[in-house]
């Protein structure tokens, strides 16, 4: 796999034709709308084994294979048609070989919404272990909301990707509730109740397991969710369920905040089977502009994460969406939301570059709109979905979660797919 930066001028011909490959492919691949208007910074991913180079004046060998990452003892393999290494003609043509870039195996969970259409659904379950169906809502009494989910873990199971009943403590018509995780968390009854009621759901729907993802839980109530966290394991685990939660991006054991403090990595990282960080949201909605998921803060949030949880439970959080907040910022002021494929349309609509932050390993671009008011825009290409994916090697993760898939982002998936096998469990 190369990833490759679009520079002034380029062309998707002249870049096929450079590496050897073929155009439609290019197209195809990376799902390029308007191929004849690249924007300057956009991401290309080329999938080849062999590219083709052609030498230019004062090339050497040992420069190419230094410029492409190999050896030169394997691009001399390469080339065995190469009787003098030090006498290249130019306009001859050589062949590169493009390193295997897989790192391991990893596990991909994926959260949808129910209203996800049905083409996204088909081009996103061949990339995914597990698909989280966003979510069954815990109600006062133990019971659950209705999800429309039955076309979703039906087409899941028939690609072998294990569907996982995710419930939460969003109050129907609301948001996470403090007290709604209250009263659920301290009512035996309650919870007894709505083991049961997940239980039947499994079983009739056939899901694989259940993802627990309650948030803003008060600081009190984080014994109390651990308590239940252990009595949910005990009833769904004899019936071959596993459980897993969703926790808040946390750098240590005593981080403050009513989104952090009640989530307890220690103690979850012994009682649950996985454990999906949500390592994303510097920049969020209703804040400054900021990348969504920095490399830096990510590792930060895995350092402490894998120094009380065991690495390979782990799942870490990759968003997929973007941000779009006019300047100057003004506090309480929502950005808009994009997808990263809208976000690339929307610079090339603005005749715009695509810069790379190599500090926070992310793009951005900036721009004036109609109004004369600047924008800015964070977002997530192939070279900042590599930076991060390369993390679930580097830490031995178990693997990634995603939040959301009901966008595609097709690009992601060639990276994800070139770094790692995706691991089916079904």
């Amino acid at each position: 796999m190369i990833i490759y930066v679009v520079k002034e001028g380029d062309t998707l011909y002249q870049i096929a034709r450079r590496y050897g490959v073929d155009l439609q492919k290019l197209i195809d691949d990376n799902q390029i709308t308007d191929p004849d208007n690249l924007v300057v910074g956009e991401n290309i991913v080329i999938l080849a084994d062999l590219i083709s180079y052609t030498i230019v004046r004062g090339d050497t060998l040992y420069q190419i294979a230094k410029r492409y990452g190999i050896s030169l003892q394997d691009l001399l393999e390469a080339n065995p048609q190469i009787s003098n290494p030090n006498q290249l003609m130019v306009g001859q043509v050589i062949n590169i070989p493009v390193p295997s870039a897989k790192l391991s195996s990893m596990e991909v969970n994926g959260y949808v919404y129910d209203t996800i259409d049905a083409e996204t659904l088909n081009e996103v379950l061949p990339n995914l272990t597990y698909i989280s169906i966003f979510s069954y809502e815990v109600r006062p009494d133990g019971s659950l909301s209705s999800l429309n989910d039955q076309t979703i873990i039906d087409r899941a199971l028939a690609q072998n990707v294990a569907p996982l009943l995710t419930i939460t403590n969003i109050k129907e018509g609301g948001s996470f509730d403090s007290d709604l995780g209250h009263t659920i968390l301290n009512d035996e009854q309650v919870q007894d109740t709505l083991i049961r009621n997940m239980i039947d759901t499994m079983q009739s729907k056939k899901y694989y397991g259940a993802n627990v993802d309650f948030e803003y839980l008060y600081p009190k109530d984080r014994e109390a969710y651990n308590q239940f966290l252990r009595k949910l394991t005990a009833a769904l685990h004899p019936y071959g369920y596993i459980v897993t939660t969703a926790l808040a991006p946390k750098i240590s054991a005593d981080q403050q905040g009513t989104l952090y403090e009640a989530h307890d990595y220690k103690a979850q990282g012994e009682i649950v089977d996985r454990i999906i960080l949500m390592t994303y949201e510097w920049g969020y909605l209703f804040g400054p502009p900021l990348p969504i998921a920095p490399i830096g803060p990510v590792k930060q949030v895995l350092d402490y994460a894998v120094s009380v949880i065991p690495p390979q439970k782990i799942l870490m959080g990759m968003p997929n969406y973007a941000y779009d907040w006019t300047l100057p910022y003004q506090e309480g002021t929502a950005a808009s939301i994009l997808t990263n494929v809208q976000a690339v349309e929307f610079a090339r609509e603005k005749g715009v570059s695509i810069e790379y932050d190599t500090e926070s390993q992310a793009p951005y671009f900036t721009y004036i709109a109609d109004d004369g008011k600047e924008h800015i825009v964070w977002f997530d290409n192939a070279q900042s979905i590599e930076a991060r994916l390369k993390l679930v090697d580097e830490y031995g993760l178990a693997g990634v979660s995603y939040w959301t898939l009901n966008n595609n982002f097709p690009q992601n998936w060639l990276v994800q797919n070139a770094l790692y096998n995706v691991v089916k469990v079904l």
